[in-house]
């Protein structure tokens, strides 16, 4: 069954999700008329949702204000970001990405899988997958005995292409429907009072060498921060790579977790995300809000 666990535990990331989709025809609005900062009362009609509606769901949703959300997706916010990210990503490269530790906002620890096991396409790895609600719509968590190794993100309908996209990057895996064993993972994930240091959330990145180094590295970036393709070619010592740095970046099969979201165009520009870019302006709006808080 491709639709949301409806579970109680679950019922505070269903009304996020349906407060998504007003939030989708907002950006959607905002997107294309962000220069000229339009009013509350504008956003909300082609949301479809009175101005006061939109003013409750943005602070129940991302605890700002429409406003604040309008700016956090502007470009001169995404130039903030990126400025003042360089001395935090440093800082933070310069800690070591090994063994168990806060990498960034979730307190995840990670480990990788070996060359030889990404090589046999997941031969011989059960991989249990399930959707659940989220506040970036339906979410599909996909998870081994050894932890989180999957996080795509599906609009109404979409759910089934979204499975088949995450089944082909381990073609020998058993890919099992469990939503029972991953709606824990999707409180986890989804639920920031669930952010916790001392009870880290466990990830294995399946991929080539250069990619997992280049995921790696996206879990170095904090929360309200921002980097760029070529930033990280010049983290993992292969300057000339920031082409190469993007495509591992959009195979990135851990959405949202490990957080290619927060790389930009050099210029600040929102630019490509496998799951959309609605979706990914939305994440650093909601992002906003938890830095805001």
């Amino acid at each position: 069954m491709l639709s949301p666990d409806r579970v109680p535990d679950l019922e505070p990331l269903a009304r996020a999700g349906d407060d998504y989709a007003v939030v989708r025809r907002a950006i959607a609005h905002i997107r294309g008329n962000w220069q000229a900062q339009p009013e509350i009362e504008i956003i909300a009609e082609a949301a479809g949702v009175t101005a006061t509606e939109l003013h409750h769901l943005f602070r129940r949703w991302a605890g700002i204000t429409p406003k604040a959300f309008l700016q956090a997706l502007t470009l001169d916010h995404a130039r903030r970001l990126l400025r003042s990210s360089a001395s935090v990503l440093d800082a933070s490269f310069e800690v070591g990405l090994s063994g168990p530790g806060r990498l960034h906002d979730l307190f995840v620890t990670h480990e990788a899988m070996s060359p030889g096991e990404w090589k046999t396409g997941g031969a011989g790895l059960t991989v249990s997958y399930g959707f659940h609600p989220s506040p970036f719509g339906t979410a599909l968590v996909m998870a081994t005995e050894r932890g989180l190794a999957g996080l795509a993100f599906a609009d109404a309908g979409e759910e089934r292409a979204a499975l088949a996209d995450m089944r082909g990057r381990w073609p020998q895996a058993s890919i099992v429907e469990n939503a029972a064993r991953t709606a824990p993972l999707a409180r986890r994930i989804f639920d920031t009072r669930l952010w916790r240091a001392d009870r880290p959330l466990r990830v294995v990145l399946i991929g080539t060498d250069f990619e997992v180094r280049v995921w790696e590295t996206l879990l170095t970036i904090p929360l309200g921060r921002a980097t760029t393709y070529s930033d990280i070619a010049a983290k993992i010592r292969a300057p000339k790579a920031a082409r190469a740095v993007g495509a591992a970046v959009g195979k990135n099969p851990i959405s949202f977790v490990v957080p290619c979201h927060r790389v930009l165009g050099k210029s600040g520009d929102i630019t490509g995300y496998h799951w959309g870019l609605t979706r990914k302006r939305a994440m650093l709006g909601w992002e906003a809000g938890r830095v805001a808080s």
